[in-house]
């Protein structure tokens, strides 16, 4: 592991949100485990010191000294979710630029404790956040530290681009290898869990000795790389090179997915930008342009245009769930629309299939599935519970009545 952030140093007498971890039990919910298609109709889901205890029927369970017992009949039990592609400084509302140039520190701040809320009432127990400045670093710690309340984070620090690249307004830029190995270093130094590059827009990004030296530099750190890539020449270029995930996705052929395959890269898809801003009634909201609306309703319209991704999940890549949540109309509360767009397109083949991508299939993209993703004993209790039926409707997924994080009750989520 590289030398820790100095922040872990701190001596913390007293977390200002200090939640209790109680003995809960969950019961008479349906209980999806997210262990293959399982489902527990009239199940229960007992946890204690922040761990899953057990996990069954509710005609199974016996009688539980001390232990708070919450009636959740008619509602569904499920694991926090893993929103792999976030951006907690983006309000979902203004223009990304102007924010990343334009809003102090401090509005950073308060803008991501704000959607750290929202992400909670959503039933998302883990961000992924890669990247808007450096104010993800500060989040981590404040959730961390108990400061405040949050999912779990897993940070980037700034995303690295070449000079003048893709979002240049909100990277660290570098020109060269050694400035490469330099940003890299400057990340692991903030405490960055994971570094970010943008490997293209819409031309390819980067030179060969630059993508090869922010890709050995992370690894040498010991931590994994993502790439921002969106057209077959770039998936095909990063993956060579050696990133251990692809974002976005986009167009890709035979031997590109094969590569994938080869080497077990997995792809984040964040089809909600699209989905959000091709609904006129919703995006008119946002002031997003005529010309914007109609260019997204036509992209929807276009099951072709994601074809590269159902070849690739039909061959067995591996696609996670994320959003891009703070890309205008795109709040952190937006779930349910990306996993039912999933579903339509065919990079996932049901609702159950789409659940799973944001529960251990993105736990296994951030080699976490020993801890999180499904609801069995020993892991963490990361529990979300649902008003209705995700399998039935994802829509149900809008209605998060309760989320535990390590059977910490978080604040301010349901009814």
């Amino acid at each position: 592991m590289p030398e820790q952030a100095p922040w872990r140093f701190e001596k913390i007498i007293r977390p200002l949100f200090d939640l209790p971890s109680p003995h809960r039990i969950l019961k008479g919910a349906k209980v999806i485990t997210c262990v293959g298609d399982e489902v527990i109709e009239n199940g229960f889901v007992e946890f204690e010191k922040g761990k899953i205890k057990a996990v069954g029927k509710a005609s199974d369970l016996g009688t539980v000294d001390g232990a708070e017992v919450i009636d959740v009949s008619g509602q569904t039990v499920m694991p926090g979710m893993i929103n792999s592609h976030a951006h907690l400084a983006w309000d979902g509302v203004h223009d990304l630029a102007r924010q990343s140039m334009d809003d102090p520190v401090e509005i950073s701040a308060y803008k991501s404790a704000a959607n750290m809320l929202k992400s909670l009432r959503a039933g998302i127990t883990l961000v992924r956040d890669l990247g808007m400045n450096k104010t993800n670093l500060s989040a981590k710690q404040a959730v961390e530290q108990g400061i405040f309340p949050g999912p779990r984070l897993l940070v980037c620090g700034e995303a690295i681009i070449q000079t003048g690249g893709h979002t240049y307004w909100c990277c660290r830029e570098a020109s060269g290898a050694d400035e490469m190995r330099r940003a890299v270093r400057e990340q692991v130094r903030g405490g960055a869990d994971l570094i970010k590059i943008m490997a293209s827009h819409d031309l390819i990004e980067m030179t060969d000795a630059e993508l090869e030296a922010v890709i050995d530099e992370t690894h040498r750190n010991g931590l994994p790389i993502t790439a921002h890539a969106t057209f077959n020449e770039v998936i095909k270029r990063v993956a060579t090179f050696g990133v251990d995930v692809v974002e976005h996705g986009g167009s890709m052929d035979a031997e590109t997915i094969q590569i994938l395959l080869d080497k077990k890269i997995p792809i984040v898809t964040t089809f909600a930008p699209v989905v959000m801003q091709a609904n006129a009634e919703v995006a008119r909201q946002y002031n997003i342009p005529e010309w914007k609306i109609e260019e997204r309703q036509k992209a929807i319209a276009k099951p072709e245009r994601y074809q590269g991704l159902v070849d690739a999940a039909n061959a067995g890549v591996p696609i996670a769930f994320g959003t891009d949540a703070g890309s205008p109309v795109v709040g952190h509360e937006v779930v349910s629309p990306e996993l039912a767009f999933m579903v339509k397109v065919g990079v996932v083949p049901d609702n159950y299939a789409a659940l799973r991508s944001a529960t251990i299939v993105a736990a296994r993209l951030s080699k976490l599935e020993s801890k999180l993703g499904t609801l069995e004993a020993g892991k963490e209790a990361d529990v979300i519970v649902v008003d209705g039926d995700p399998i039935a409707d994802l829509a149900a997924l809008d209605h998060v009545q309760m989320t535990f994080i390590s059977g910490k009750k978080m604040p301010g989520v349901g009814n």
